[in-house]
């Protein structure tokens, strides 16, 4: 079981990066971190690489930092990691593109002397993980699907790439839907790459393959938008969509009363990486997590709430 941490104030985030940082001087320093994503196209994992650098910079102002991406390609994460330990990185943050089958590469670099901290995603063999309660996202944003269709109606989840994050959200969806037997879930198996153009394509088949579609959870919001451009492509504008992320195309989105998205389960991704930054740096001092897993509270976004909604953009 991890630790939930609802939305701190930046003030308290500073004072948790404080803690995590007090006594450096008695241990390794931070001089290189490595930062292994999905994909650098998804202004997530782009927050992720900032949020991960301010915090280092906080620890160390001449922190060298990498950020490459794996395309979710697990062998083409392995070499990136092996090239982290050839280049000498203290710590690396790893997005897995198999929570699995990476545990090699991750127990390679902590032979190594690195510290290997798990973000948004579930590692094998990471000293310590940071993300979003999946679960509990998946269930925020399909609870916003059941409840505009009265529980009642014809929806389809479209996936996404298989690592935990995507598995969670989508487990968390089906336990709103098995608690609702007037819900029919017509597909849920076709994966949208996490990205605009997979989701765009995936509807395209969903809609030609079902006359009538209610509603769509898409598992990210690049997939979400894709799926309403789609949708809107073949004038399909009778179905709600909702998704996960609180991205800032999402937030335009919400803004626009006629679109048809109605919801996203938000993360932080820069409260994640600097979080993540802060467990590693900790861990690099000597110091055990009492807690390796920590789970951040996802919030629904809707077009009733993202006026008030302090997304990724907003000044640090």
């Amino acid at each position: 079981m991890g630790v939930k941490l609802t939305g701190l104030k930046p003030a308290a985030w500073a004072a948790l990066l404080a803690i995590a940082l007090s006594g450096g001087a008695r241990g390794a320093e931070l001089n290189e971190i490595g930062i292994s994503v999905g994909s650098l196209g998804n202004p997530f994992f782009v927050t992720i690489a900032k949020g991960a650098t301010a915090a280092a910079m906080k620890i160390n102002p001449d922190v060298k930092v990498i950020t490459v991406a794996s395309d979710y390609d697990l062998n083409k994460q392995f070499t990136q990691i092996d090239n982290f330990i050839a280049a000498g990185v203290n710590m690396i943050l790893v997005n897995a593109a198999d929570p699995v089958a990476i545990e090699p590469a991750i127990k390679k670099a902590e032979a190594a002397g690195i510290v290997v901290v798990a973000v948004d995603v579930a590692a094998h063999g990471a000293q310590a993980t940071v993300m979003t309660d999946n679960i509990q996202a998946g269930i925020e944003a399909c609870g916003a699907i059941a409840e505009h269709l009265h529980n009642k109606g014809d929806v389809v989840i479209v996936n996404g790439p298989q690592v935990s994050a995507v598995i969670d959200r989508v487990k968390g969806c089906k336990q709103v839907f098995a608690k609702t037997p007037d819900i029919h879930v017509l597909s849920d198996n076709q994966d949208g790459k996490g990205s605009r153009d997979g989701g765009f394509a995936v509807m395209q088949g969903l809609l030609t393959r079902f006359p009538h579609i209610d509603a769509v959870f898409a598992i990210n919001d690049p997939e979400a938008i894709g799926c309403s451009l789609a949708a809107r492509q073949l004038s399909r504008t009778d179905l709600v969509i909702s998704s996960v992320d609180g991205a800032p195309d999402i937030e335009a989105a919400l803004k626009d009363r006629t679109t048809m998205i109605i919801g996203s389960a938000s993360q932080d991704p820069y409260v994640m990486a600097a979080r993540a930054v802060a467990t590693g740096y900790r861990i690099l001092q000597g110091e055990k997590p009492a807690n390796p897993v920590e789970l951040l509270a996802p919030r629904l976004i809707t077009p009733d709430n993202v006026a008030q909604y302090q997304g990724w953009t907003s000044a640090r």
